[in-house]
């Protein structure tokens, strides 16, 4: 349980680095600034370095660790939590800035200084974590760094399996989030953290389950069994299509390229009732009737 307690603690510093991270930022530049760069930098950099941590714990701990699955996936949904309550707004995933793109929330500048912003979280990321893990405070370390220069690809299914599998994670987490990105946090960050909780548990053993391009990168792509572009058709053609069809379904549109609803008919909010409509018309008749009387009375020049 050391070594437990061990990851328990870089997670807690790893979270108040960010935070403060966060603060410092927020603080000190520019609205826009923070709000396209340094938050998406330290949402990236945060959830990074949490997930590969998770994963050694996934991954390693059952069998040298001397903990099971139900460890994994507890922390798994604690740290979802915490890290929707922290974003303060980030999103730390490359396909949610493009919804929010397609969604008329954010403009182009902005959506590709996002991307950039967690690029770059990422990639520092993985380095801290990797320096951490030469460290080698406890026996999964230890193990992870004999092991990692073999790493093997997490997908482990056929390659058109994998990219629906994916992509079907990520349809299900944008359905979600569209439906309680609204609600409040009390309640949107639980049902989000319970979404990547239960896509994990049942689509770990095929793809791993990231439905997140950017921590895909960093985290499978330099592992032998499968190559750049099958990882690129999987990590990330399968999550985009993922949330395109999330979108369209619950929107009915993509408001970016079209307006017209093509799935969802418009409907007046106002209903009248044909019964006084009808009365009304009935009592029109003989106005008009009385009307073009007079007028045929009057006498004509």
């Amino acid at each position: 349980m050391d070594g437990l307690n061990v990851s328990i603690a870089f997670f807690l510093l790893s979270v108040g680095v960010c935070q403060a991270l966060r603060w410092f930022s927020k603080r000190f530049l520019s609205p826009l600034t923070y709000g396209c760069l340094a938050r998406e930098f330290a949402g990236s950099l945060q959830w990074c370095m949490s997930c590969l941590e998770l994963r050694v714990l996934l991954e390693i701990g059952p069998w040298g660790g001397g903990f099971g699955l139900d460890v994994a996936l507890t922390l798994l949904f604690l740290l979802s939590a915490v890290h929707g309550a922290s974003f303060a707004g980030g999103t730390a995933n490359p396909t949610v800035s493009l919804q929010e793109f397609l969604l008329l929330q954010s403009s182009l500048a902005g959506t590709v200084a996002e991307l950039l912003a967690q690029a770059a979280g990422t990639g520092a990321g993985w380095a801290l974590t990797r320096l951490y893990w030469s460290w080698e405070l406890t026996q999964l370390h230890f193990i992870q760094n004999l092991i990692a220069p073999q790493c093997s690809s997490s997908i482990h299914t056929s390659l058109p399996q994998a990219t629906i599998v994916e992509g079907s994670c990520s349809f299900l987490f944008h359905l979600v989030l569209l439906k309680v990105r609204q609600s409040h946090p009390l309640c949107r960050v639980p049902a989000l953290a319970a979404t990547v909780t239960f896509l994990t548990y049942t689509a770990g053993p095929f793809t791993g389950a990231f439905f997140n391009p950017a921590l895909a990168t960093a985290t499978t792509f330099h592992c032998w069994g499968n190559s750049f572009w099958d990882h690129i058709q999987v990590y990330w053609l399968g999550p985009l299509a993922g949330m395109l069809a999330a979108l369209l379904l619950f929107q009915g549109n993509i408001p970016r390229l079209f307006q017209k609803n093509l799935l969802y008919g418009q409907k007046s909010k106002y209903k009248v009732p044909k019964a006084k409509v009808t009365a009304q018309v009935e009592g029109d008749k003989p106005q008009r009737k009385r009307k073009e009387g007079k007028g045929s009375s009057e006498p004509h020049a």
